[in-house]
Parts: structure tokens; C-alpha cells; sequence
């Protein structure tokens, strides 16, 4: 994957199969979080492709059900990268298809930006956000929470270098003093809501050497009106089949907490990237999810307001409704 940012989120190269191991949700999730209906097929199961300049083949993307509800946007970026997108080579040998510059909105009142064409792990998107904002970098909190998505980055100790956790929480500064950027986010949003600085940032270019993968999703920024709380995610390298569904419903639930946090509603969830793609090997899946119609949003329960943001727990968080199409297994590019 390019940049190696094609994980699920921050994705794993486990052996198996990452796109769609079975974690177990029921902690999480209540009602229909099993896979739901499989969606239409087309005629003899499969799409006529047609010819496309670069000389692949692509599928009728007219055939496809486009109704505009949970998750269209998504789909939307998925068809355009399919049917437009510039056929690239890229650092793993697999190829991409890839466009630069997109953006995506999601109104957080209609509900949580779960994707519903596959099902989604919400278990390692919960566990993740909270072991960045424990500042952690070492993933054996997450394997004790049954949560293997960075091991294949690690080191012998587990360690992956001054990563998302470490920028979000421990900033250097040139004095050898450290920015706790959520905190300061929240006591801005607290103290000035109106603030164009509610900015957080994992990009640290003189960190990066040391990091074991260098951030994809790299800086957001926070913003108020009317009483509602707004994100805008900047992803640089977004692996749309993979990764993206994994990080857009990370950012809509820190988003929810920090809400929570500074007494405000939910606004909208808006996301950036930069490099756009689609891997080559992913394209029979991608074709197979565009068949398949969306289904309703599911919403997010949070049961507790804890004192601070750094005190959830992985049970404080419930996700009502989520119904989903199976699971679609695919190849990561080492």
C-alpha cells in the first residue's frame, strides 16, 4: 500500500485476510451487527466490464444502485477513484488507481458514519482512538484487548517510534518541554470556541525517522457554531477500500467524545484526502460492494461522561442499529 497507509485505519498485515477478520462487536454493538442482506447481484453474478484507456477493465458503473443515503459519499469517492483515477505504480509493486483531492461530509446527527456495504470492526476502531489518546506507542495494550491491527509494525518490543499517540499527547518542543495537544484542544474549545487554532497535528517531520509508519492521517482541526462541534480530518494516503470506512468512524467518535467533553452537540464530520486510491488487487471487491445497496445509519450511544477525555473505557461506547452486508475479505499490499 502507498505509504503503507492502506491499512484498515492504521490496518493490519496479519496473515489473515485484514480487510474483514471477525472481531468480536457484541460488547459494542446492540441488534443487527451481524451480516445483513447480501445485496443484488447482477447478471451471472458479476459486472460486464468495459474498456478503459489504461487498458483494464472496469465495470458499468451505471448499473449500480445509487440511492442517497447512509454512506453515499463514500461510495460516491469509490466510483469516481474507479472510473476516473490515473493508473500509478506504487511503492508495494501492487499498483494503484488514484486520484489527488477529494472531500467528503457527513452530517452527524443523521447518524454514525459506519459503512454499511461490508461490515466494519468496530472493536479495533474503539480500542485504537483510545490508546492514541492514552499517548501510547506500544501495541501491547492493544493485543491484551485482543486488538492486533499494528503488530506487523512493531518491533521485537512492541514498540512503533513517536507515532499518532506520542504527537497527539507528547509534542516536543525545541526546550525538551511537551504539548499535551488534546488537552490544550479541549481547554481552547472551552476557552474560545471561535478559535481557528483547534488544530491537532501527527505530523512531526523531525519525528518521522523514528516512526515506524509515518502518519496518513495526519491533522485535523476542530470548529464551533450554533452549539455544534465540527471536524475536518486532512488523510495524505487514503486507502479507499481499506482504510478509509475505519477512519472516518474514528474521527465521527472523537469527535462525539470531545463533543461530550466541552458540553456541545455534533456537527458534521468532514474528511480530506490527499492520494486517493484503489489497489489493483481490490477491484473484484470494490465491484462487489457497489452492488450492494446501503442500508440505514446506525447511531452511537455514549453511556457515561467521564471527568476527563482521557477516561473512557472501550464499555462506555454503544453502537444502536448497526446493521451491515457481509464481511469482504481482502489482500493488504506489504
Amino acid at each position: 500500500m502507498a505509504d503503507s497507509c492502506g491499512r484498515f485505519g492504521t490496518m493490519t498485515r496479519s496473515s489473515q485476510p485484514a480487510a474483514d477478520r471477525d472481531i468480536d462487536s457484541s460488547a459494542i454493538c446492540r441488534s443487527n451487527c451481524s451480516a445483513g442482506p447480501t445485496g443484488p447481484v447482477a447478471r451471472n453474478g458479476r459486472y460486464s466490464p468495459r474498456p478503459r484507456r489504461s487498458g483494464h477493465a472496469t465495470m458499468r458503473l451505471d448499473r449500480f444502485p445509487t440511492p442517497r443515503r447512509a454512506m453515499q459519499p463514500y461510495l460516491d469517492l469509490m466510483r469516481h477513484v474507479y472510473e476516473h483515477g490515473t493508473d500509478k505504480a506504487d511503492r508495494t509493486g501492487t499498483g494503484t488507481r488514484s486520484v489527488f483531492g477529494h472531500q467528503m461530509r457527513f452530517d452527524l446527527q443523521q447518524g454514525f458514519p459506519l459503512v454499511t456495504t461490508k461490515k466494519v470492526h468496530i472493536k479495533s476502531i474503539v480500542y485504537e482512538l483510545l490508546w492514541f489518546l492514552q499517548g501510547a506507542t506500544n501495541v501491547r495494550w492493544l493485543q491484551d484487548n485482543g486488538v492486533t491491527i499494528w503488530d506487523e509494525w512493531a518491533d521485537a518490543d512492541g514498540e512503533l517510534g513517536p507515532i499518532y499517540g506520542y504527537q497527539w499527547r507528547s509534542w516536543p518542543t525545541p526546550s525538551g518541554e511537551h504539548i499535551d495537544q488534546i488537552a490544550e484542544l479541549i481547554a481552547q474549545i472551552k476557552r474560545n470556541p471561535d478559535s481557528r487554532r483547534l488544530i491537532v497535528s501527527a505530523w512531526n517531520v523531525g519525528d518521522i525517522p523514528r516512526m515506524k509508519l509515518p502518519p496518513c492521517h495526519a491533522f485535523f482541526q476542530f470548529y464551533v457554531a450554533d452549539g455544534k462541534l465540527s471536524c475536518q480530518l486532512y488523510q495524505r494516503s487514503a486507502d479507499i477500500f481499506l482504510g478509509v470506512p475505519f477512519n472516518i468512524a474514528s474521527y465521527a467518535l472523537l469527535t462525539h467524545m470531545i463533543a461530550q467533553q466541552t458540553s456541545l452537540d455534533v456537527g458534521d464530520f468532514v474528511w480530506t484526502g490527499g492520494d486517493c486510491h484503489l489497489y489493483n488487487n481490490h477491484f473484484e471487491q470494490v465491484e462487489t460492494q457497489l452492488a450492494r445497496t446501503p442500508l440505514p445509519l446506525p447511531k452511537l450511544h455514549i453511556k457515561r461522561k467521564p471527568e476527563s477525555i482521557f477516561d473512557y473505557q472501550f464499555e462506555d461506547f454503544e453502537i444502536v442499529g448497526y446493521q451491515s452486508h457481509a464481511a469482504i475479505k481482502a489482500p493488504v499490499a506489504v
